[in-house]
């Protein structure tokens, strides 16, 4: 399951373990066709680590701390400092990938 990430929660769910955030807004066309690839992974990855999503135009202060210029940006974090970060539309591998050498 997909977790949504604010900045209410943020700390409390990136501060251990791996955490992939992916940084979207509903305006955005390929925000939309990451949507099924998240879910799809968040599935495949079970308790293994964290899956969420951060709205930017609901947290601007989120989005301005990783940096994110373009969306969607994909962000992993490794007990709460970021390993890797992607931008544009990513395939459930790639997202395998980036996290499996950090679990």
């Amino acid at each position: 399951m997909t977790v949504v990430i604010n900045k209410d929660n943020f700390e409390e769910v990136s501060k251990s373990g791996v955490v992939l955030i992916d940084f979207w807004a509903e305006w955005c066309g390929p925000c939309q066709q990451m949507l099924p690839i998240l879910d799809q992974f968040s599935e495949q990855m079970g308790d293994k680590m964290t899956v969420g999503k951060v709205n930017v135009d609901e947290n601007p202060e989120l989005a301005g701390q990783f940096r994110v210029m373009s969306i969607p940006t994909i962000v992993v974090l490794k007990d709460g400092e970021m390993v890797d970060q992607m931008v544009g539309v990513q395939t459930a591998e790639k997202l395998s990938e980036a996290c499996s050498k950090h679990l």
